[in-house]
């Protein structure tokens, strides 16, 4: 049995760098059992960091979408799959020749870089700024793309309709366009991992509230949604359990623990 959560709006309230002791308890508790808790998440490996201690013994997060498997007790990557450069700024062009307004900025493992119009909502000390053509000289795990005053609806269909089949748009809140590489998903990086673990999709249970969970939802065994997910992941959950301001994963997983037998741990 493996568990895969969500962070943000699932596990702990959005943009929130401490567990509540409740949540944190029970997480100490499943990992006591051998159950491993896997962090999956839209973050980047610098917002999940302050995390570390409530990882649990096998040390895995995955970050980005599933761009980045990173070890934090080994502080190791296990696996990256970033976007080319030349792909990426064939995309960037294509999304500002349609939206001029728009925002970028490219996340990679030693931390974010921003084009010059990128306004930042949380302090990035040190984070490169220029242009795109200067900044992208590696694969990168995410493009970002915000375009404050058009509405989300918009941007999200510029986005698509640029990015069309070179690679994966997803969001994890209103106003923001994550883009990573082709065929890069949370499921994809949860079943990457669960095969190097001998762990069955059928034994996985999941947690999530936005559209970017939705793959990794319909990968796993079992799916739940938060109370106040987004209606597509509320529409294809098996369940549907308490917000995360109620802490509805840990109560979840100590309901689930009560019912498991020594053997089936």
């Amino acid at each position: 049995m493996l568990v895969a959560t969500d962070l943000d709006g699932t596990l702990v309230p959005i943009d929130s760098f401490t567990i509540p002791d409740y949540t944190a308890r029970v997480l100490r508790e499943v990992d006591a059992a051998g159950i491993p808790v896997v962090f999956i998440t839209g973050r980047p490996l610098r917002w999940v960091e302050p995390l570390r201690e409530h990882v649990g013994r096998h040390g895995i997060a995955i970050v980005s979408n599933g761009a980045l498997t990173y070890d934090l007790h080994a502080n190791r990557i296990e696996r990256i799959r970033g976007i080319a450069p030349d792909v990426g700024l064939a995309i960037a062009r294509d999304i500002v020749s349609a939206l001029p307004s728009v925002q970028l900025a490219i996340e990679f493992p030693d931390g974010i870089r921003l084009t010059p119009n990128f306004e930042q909502d949380f302090p990035m000390a040190g984070a490169p700024r220029g242009e795109l053509e200067a900044l992208w000289d590696e694969p990168a795990i995410k493009l970002l793309a915000r375009a404050p005053g058009v509405d989300h609806g918009t941007l999200r269909d510029v986005v698509l309709e640029a990015v069309a089949n070179r690679a994966t748009a997803t969001w994890s809140m209103p106003g923001l366009i994550e883009v990573s590489a082709l065929g890069i998903t949370k499921a994809n990086a949860l079943a990457a991992l669960c095969r190097l673990r001998g762990v069955d999709a059928a034994d996985v249970i999941a947690f999530g509230d936005m559209p970017n969970d939705i793959p990794m939802l319909d990968w796993a065994g079992t799916a739940y949604a938060m109370a106040d997910a987004d209606e597509s992941v509320r529409a294809i959950a098996d369940h549907i359990i308490p917000s995360c301001h109620e802490e509805g994963v840990a109560k979840t997983l100590a309901e689930l623990m009560g019912r498991l037998t020594p053997s089936e741990r």
